[in-house]
């Protein structure tokens, strides 16, 4: 894919790897949408760092619908969706409660089908786009205590190879990206869970999805994954 005039739509961007795939895609030449649900964390990396801030909660029908309302009026369509936005609940069985394992899937499952289902118009009338599903290592093995988390993990990478199935015959490439752990805010609060300078950045991850978008249309690499060489 040549980056350049690319109109590109990054979930979960106002932070982490989300931000670091926005920059780097901005870097290539592309126009860049990021959304998240905090606005003026939101807004504060759009100006930061050149990019179309687009507020609202991939969870919510009404704002997915929204978002990618203003992106078509912005930008006039759409070449690359990059989903995301996620998050995780971290607790063993015995003491998972409904609403909170409910609460992951809302996002990383059903938020981001829906924000995959209402993008595809766009693509399909182009007969050409790229999706790309940030998913996780949590997607490929199970852990104690990640019940939540490595359901919708190993469920976005089911859906993925669905989509990927059904779309190639649109021209339209599905990836899925799967990083170990990460030094983000992911939990949240802004900072790295685990300080490390041993460890994965974003911006590692964010270079490995451009590499991949840099091969011809008429290929594409359908998943991945990304390892810290030596993080112990």
């Amino acid at each position: 894919m040549d980056f350049k005039g690319k109109r590109v739509l990054v979930t979960g961007g106002s932070e982490g790897i989300g931000r670091a795939i926005a920059e780097a895609m901005i870097r290539e030449g592309s126009r860049v949408a990021v959304m998240a649900r905090r606005r003026d964390k939101l807004e504060a990396t759009a100006k930061d760092i050149g990019a179309l801030a687009v507020a609202g909660d991939i969870s919510a029908p009404a704002d997915v619908q929204a978002v990618v309302r203003q992106v078509k009026e912005e930008f006039g369509g759409l070449d690359v969706l990059v989903n995301n936005a996620g998050f995780g609940v971290f607790a063993t069985l015995a003491d998972m409660d409904t609403e909170r394992f409910e609460s992951v899937l809302a996002v990383n499952v059903t938020g981001t089908m829906m924000m995959t289902r209402e993008v595809l118009p766009l693509l399909l009338a182009q007969k050409s786009g790229h999706i790309v599903n940030i998913s996780s290592t949590a997607g490929l093995k199970g852990f104690a205590g990640g019940s939540a988390y490595v359901a919708s993990k190993f469920a976005l990478r089911g859906m993925t190879e669905c989509w990927r199935d059904e779309l190639r015959r649109h021209n339209i490439r599905v990836m899925l990206v799967n990083p170990s752990e990460v030094q983000t805010g992911f939990g949240g609060k802004g900072e790295p869970r685990d300080p490390n300078p041993r460890k994965l950045r974003a911006r590692e991850v964010a270079d490995s999805v451009v590499g991949a978008l840099r091969v011809d249309d008429r290929g594409f690499i359908p998943e991945f994954s990304v390892w810290a060489t030596n993080p112990f």
